[in-house]
């Protein structure tokens, strides 16, 4: 078996007759608090790794929302212990307020990186998960997404979103260029270079769809990290805010047309294009799929102010989706179906986050007192959102858990980011 395939994850029958399953939602929720010393290492080639895989399972650990990560300062004779219970004294991890224990181990094989994962009940003193998993040298911080999932899943039973890929925008010398990262913004890929490059969409395949102003109006290009874009909707027209339908096999976008900007559907290839909104004189624009793919959340000014929409993919039974505040947008339907996220301005004229359900129009804010909160993203689960945030200063990535609380900035360079797209 390929050592990037490696993947044993070896859960015994009593493990889930006797784990705790972590049940997210709800009013009741309390973070568990987890003790995660450093990895231990096999080797001197390990050794230069360690550093970036500990700081990359981290993060995924405090992002996921499920976990108080308790700071290492307390922790007393980790460094003696192994990653066997019969080497771990859990009395020492009772008394700093453990209740779960993660211990890692990595070495290496020649170019191949291994990480063996093991996860303690801290009260029980008792195993109650393996996972292993190896990846090239190179890709340290890949084996570590795969290990923070493996916990992921076996408190959620749900698959974790450390692997996934996410796009966004970055201010640069030339203007503005679309790229694709991991999760955490770490090892992007430039998918544009040059002039003004926004609004980016991952494709189910990987693939970028975003809005380029490179031959003057705004048009639909589609791109990978190496290769140069390719137009995917240029009709002559000012095109833009493309998002891909969860089967990947259609697209869609806002086209300026005259006085107005109408809602148009395709294939994925651009190909069959139709118009799915006719409003003269009215904006409809920022188009959303549910993940049923049978509708589409949209804004639209059609009611005197921007508000949030939704309609049958074909354009019929449109309905107003927000009534509350004058200035609503950049809807993102969550992948669980129940909610769209959204940006609005408060009476303050600052930008914060709420989501609406679907079903009853109920507001709840996520965001307040932190600057500007815009255009939120929602993890391939639902679970997550990535949204951009003036709270550090200049624009940059945030993610959060669904109902707004835990909120972390992404560990990025120092810049200017905007509109991230988490793909599926």
């Amino acid at each position: 078996m390929k050592a990037s395939l490696l993947a044993a994850l070896c859960l015994s029958a009593s493990a889930f007759a006797q784990g705790t399953t972590i049940e997210i939602s709800g009013a009741n929720f309390r973070p568990m608090p987890l003790a995660v010393p450093a990895p231990l290492t096999q080797d001197d080639a390990a050794k230069k790794l360690a550093a970036e895989v500990d700081g990359a399972l981290l993060f995924d650990l405090q992002a996921s929302g499920l976990f108080q990560v308790l700071d290492r300062k307390s922790y007393l004779g980790a460094e003696k212990e192994g990653i066997t219970a019969a080497s771990i004294t859990f009395a020492n991890w009772t008394n700093v307020g453990a209740e779960t224990l993660v211990k890692v181990q990595l070495s290496t094989d020649g170019d191949s990186l291994r990480g063996d994962l093991r996860l303690f009940q801290v009260a029980a003193g008792r195993e109650e998960l393996k996972a292993s998993d190896a990846v090239p040298a190179k890709d340290a911080r890949r084996l570590a997404h795969k290990l923070a999932n493996a916990v992921y899943k076996h408190f959620t039973r749900e698959t974790g979103p450390f692997e996934t890929k996410i796009a966004f925008v970055r201010k640069t010398a030339g203007g503005k260029d679309v790229y694709l990262a991991d999760w955490d913004g770490r090892n992007a890929a430039a998918v544009s270079s040059g002039n003004i490059n926004v609004l980016p969409s991952v494709a189910p395949d990987g693939s970028v769809a975003f809005t380029s102003y490179r031959r003057g109006k705004p048009e639909l290009f589609l791109g990978r990290p190496g290769a140069e874009p390719t137009p995917l909707v240029a009709n002559g027209r000012m095109v833009s805010g493309v998002d891909f339908s969860p089967d990947g096999r259609r697209i869609a976008y806002s086209v300026a047309d005259g006085e107005a900007a109408e809602i148009w559907v395709a294939n994925a290839d651009g190909s069959s294009p139709a118009k799915v909104t006719d409003t003269k004189y009215f904006l409809n624009s920022s188009p959303s799929w549910s993940p049923d793919g049978k509708r589409l959340a949209f804004v639209s000014n059609r009611g005197g102010s921007p508000q949030l929409y939704v309609m049958s993919a074909d354009g019929t039974d449109v309905k107003r989706l927000t009534f509350q505040g004058n200035y609503n947008q950049t809807p993102a339907w969550s992948p669980r179906g129940d909610v769209i996220a959204f940006t609005a301005r408060d009476e303050r004229n600052a930008f914060d986050l709420f989501t609406v359900e679907v079903a009853t129009g109920k507001v709840k804010r996520l965001t307040q007192d932190t600057k500007n909160n815009e255009e939120p993203s929602f993890s391939p689960n639902g679970r997550l959102i990535l949204f951009t945030s003036t709270r550090l200063g200049s624009k940059s990535l945030f993610v959060m858990t669904a109902d707004g609380s835990n909120q972390l900035a992404l560990p990025l360079d120092r810049g200017e980011y905007t509109t991230a797209d988490w793909g599926p």
